[in-house]
């Protein structure tokens, strides 16, 4: 699996962190596709559209031989599986994955752009990204994750709402 690829999950509808541990086990499942290190979850407010519940977030890596078209083709087909809706922009939903990182690579069609556009607004997004992977980076951006997380406004509002605890991508889960 040459490709290395990031993708954060979000919910806040429902039984949250059931919809994220589902998510990263259909896209386990998937051909083409071995998630290999996940985030904590992080608790997070809502962004936009904020007359709504808090999120849990996290952001997983994934090796994949699938091109990232594809893998956007998977992520969506998930969404609708476990019941998104696309009603209102940012709003509810039970599950929402997006494509941050693909290699090293910009991407940008109608259908997708790659580095995520908003990923460094953030901070629900890249402190989860840090934490899988502390050095990586963003092509489109010159300066350091970190220094950019100094300066988001909304990175008192993210909180880990449940510890990473070892390596197993989903001992996270476990009791």
């Amino acid at each position: 699996m040459g490709n290395i690829a990031y993708i954060a999950l979000g919910s806040n509808m429902g039984d949250r962190v059931s919809y994220l541990r589902a998510a990263i086990e259909a896209l386990h499942r998937r051909e083409g596709i071995s998630v290999t290190s996940s985030s904590s979850i992080y608790e997070t407010d809502p962004v936009g559209y904020v007359n709504q519940g808090k999120f849990l977030n996290m952001v997983i890596e994934v090796a994949t031989t699938l091109s990232p078209f594809a893998l956007l083709d998977a992520t969506q087909q998930i969404e609708q599986q476990f019941g998104r809706k696309r009603e209102i922009r940012w709003g509810p939903r039970t599950l929402d994955l997006d494509i941050l990182l693909y290699n090293h690579e910009n991407i940008e069609t109608e259908q997708l752009t790659i580095p995520h556009p908003r990923m460094a607004e953030r901070a629900f997004v890249l402190i989860p990204l840090l934490e899988v992977n502390a050095h990586v980076t963003v092509p489109t951006l010159s300066e350091p994750l970190i220094d950019i997380i100094g300066r988001l406004p909304d990175k008192k509002g993210v909180h880990v709402w449940k510890r990473k605890d070892g390596e197993d991508v989903f001992a996270l889960f476990e009791s």
